[in-house]
């Protein structure tokens, strides 16, 4: 069993799909922009938004940043909720935490807005450190949001081997498993989630969930399967 646990949240703990996508959706309509199909709006989960805006819809930086402020214009009152925790998850974490394992939620999402969907679903209670993003767009960069959980969890100072034998840091998107890589900790993928087809598995992470279940039973023995 791992004794520390590092989870994503969007695509690993919640179904954040329909409330990203829409207000993606608005944000580009602000912007002059429509599109109608949501599905290809399913690329802005997981990593930062302005870097998202960027990329796919070829934004300069101050468009970007602009496009994330009408972004949170409606994800605040309305698109935080339109959310689910996957089935499963609650007892899953409950199971961990019986156990003794250390659970902590790490997320290029800002912090603020993380805290307010575990409480939503009440399931914050699990989790002894939540670290995310700044609204300024300070500590975006998975490696970085690894490392914070791992300092705020007091075990940044472990030897690498002592950090990937007992740490493991769960995700669905490449982004988690090379903040596992950056720090030297065991990667965890989830097929359940946002990843491309063969993303992981190009990204090398250790283990591969193709359900909550199986997530579950890699945590709690520590058998790395792919």
């Amino acid at each position: 069993m791992y004794q520390y646990c590092l989870f994503d949240l969007d695509g690993t703990l919640t179904d954040s799909r329909e409330g990203i996508t829409k207000c993606v959706q608005y944000a580009l309509a602000k912007c002059g922009i429509e599109e109608p199909d949501l599905k290809k709006l399913e690329c802005f989960i997981g990593p930062p938004l302005h870097t998202s805006f960027q990329k796919y819809y070829g934004m300069d930086r101050d468009m970007a940043k602009r496009a994330v402020e009408f972004y949170r214009e409606r994800f605040r009152p309305i698109g935080i909720f339109e959310n689910q925790v996957y089935e499963g998850v609650p007892e899953m974490l409950q199971a961990l935490s019986e156990s003794g394992c250390h659970l902590a939620v790490a997320s290029s999402k800002p912090e603020i807005f993380v805290k307010k969907v575990l409480d939503h679903f009440d399931i914050e209670k699990y989790f002894s450190v939540v670290v995310g993003s700044g609204l300024d767009g300070s500590r975006e960069k998975k490696e970085e949001v690894v490392e914070e959980a791992l300092r705020q969890l007091g075990i940044l100072e472990l030897s690498e081997e002592e950090r990937r034998e007992s740490c493991a840091m769960i995700g669905d998107r490449e982004f988690d498993i090379q903040g596992a890589r950056a720090w030297k900790l065991t990667g965890v993928g989830v097929h359940y989630g946002f990843a491309a087809e063969g993303e992981l598995e190009a990204e090398g992470a250790d283990a591969i969930a193709g359900t909550v279940e199986e997530l579950k039973e890699i945590l709690l023995t520590g058998q790395v399967k792919g």
